[in-house]
């Protein structure tokens, strides 16, 4: 536990659908409507391109993001291009030999070559070898963080010592102190180094939120710890009212994005997830309202082969419950001590 607190110490100071009928929910979207993992508008047009074998329009996507330093957007936009190049990547091939220095087709490249080896059972020693790339992307990459938490992921997969990966971890806030995806990095590798220090894992989450303006994507870290918890350990490891406070903050950060769209759906389906951990039905629907049709694979594939169909499941019991009619019985997760 000590160790844990010096290496939170450090990071704190530098900075498909499922089968039967189709009948719509009140004020919801029907389940043949439901739409999982769907791209926004602005990421749409460069994974139709990529399909058709043109890295145009995901080149242009990427230089976007890094001109404004859109840097959320940036890091879900590079990991969804590069799980696309996963199964299809002539376009990218196409892209990195046409312009060898273009910093986008580089860190589409760094995220695939860390996602792809995983899963495998020999990930330390393939990512040992991917480690020159990524942090050659990560050093050219200027101003941008984000080929850094590629690299702060990198570090995590290669079981990276905590000197190496609070280096990292500097060079990646130095560039943006809020990024949410170098905290989430930072989050799962002192998850991973210290198994069961939840409570200092939320500690972590808190400071990062509390430090961060209103509206940064990063106020949602609180829920990802409390997920982790909940899945984990159960609301005593940190006890309920820290967790209730870490979806209030994400509830919050819901209320001022758009209603359903895309872009906020991954922190919706998250906190829908705690929501119904927490037995708190009520503000669970309203959380359902503004998701709109849009379903996330993260987390309902942590339960189910099939995260839509868990995802549709799951909106049934909560309107069963917030309209007191019985449920259909498929679920175990209604009530607030269920786990």
């Amino acid at each position: 536990m000590v160790d844990t607190m010096a290496r939170l110490s450090v990071f704190l100071r530098t900075a498909r659908l499922r089968g039967g009928s189709a009948r719509p929910a009140a004020g919801l979207p029907a389940d043949d409507e439901a739409l999982l993992d769907a791209p926004d508008d602005r990421l749409a047009p460069a994974l139709v391109g990529a399909a058709q074998g043109t890295h145009r329009a995901a080149a242009e996507l990427l230089a976007a993001t890094r001109r404004d330093a859109e840097w959320d957007r940036r890091d879900r936009y590079a990991t969804r291009l590069a799980a696309f190049a996963r199964s299809r990547p002539d376009w990218l091939d196409a892209w990195r030999a046409a312009d060898p220095g273009d910093p986008d087709a580089a860190l589409v490249g760094a995220r695939l070559a860390v996602d792809r080896h995983w899963e495998s059972p020999a990930r330390t020693e393939l990512l040992d070898q991917a480690e020159p790339a990524v942090m050659a992307a990560a050093r050219d990459g200027g101003p941008d963080p984000v080929p850094w938490r590629v690299a702060l992921d990198c570090a995590r997969g290669r079981r990276a010592g905590h000197a190496e990966f609070a280096h990292l971890w500097a060079e990646a806030v130095r560039r943006a102190p809020h990024h949410y995806g170098c905290h989430l990095a930072a989050l799962q590798y002192l998850a991973a180094a210290s198994p069961g220090a939840h409570r200092e894992c939320l500690d972590f989450a808190e400071t990062a939120a509390q430090d961060a303006p209103e509206g940064a994507l990063v106020r949602a870290l609180p829920l990802r710890a409390a997920y982790r918890c909940l899945t984990e350990a159960g609301p005593e490891a940190v006890g309920r009212d820290r967790l209730h406070a870490a979806a209030d903050l994400a509830i919050a950060l819901s209320a001022g994005l758009p209603p359903a769209d895309p872009w906020p759906a991954p922190l919706r389906n998250l906190l829908l997830y705690v929501l119904v951990r927490l037995g708190r039905p009520a503000d669970a629907a309203e959380q359902l309202r503004l998701t709109g049709p849009y379903a996330t694979s993260f987390p309902w594939e942590r339960e189910a082969e099939d995260p839509l169909g868990r995802f549709l499941q799951v909106r049934d019991e909560i309107r069963s419950a917030v309209s007191g009619r019985p449920g259909n019985g498929r679920g175990a997760h209604a009530g607030p001590d269920d786990h």
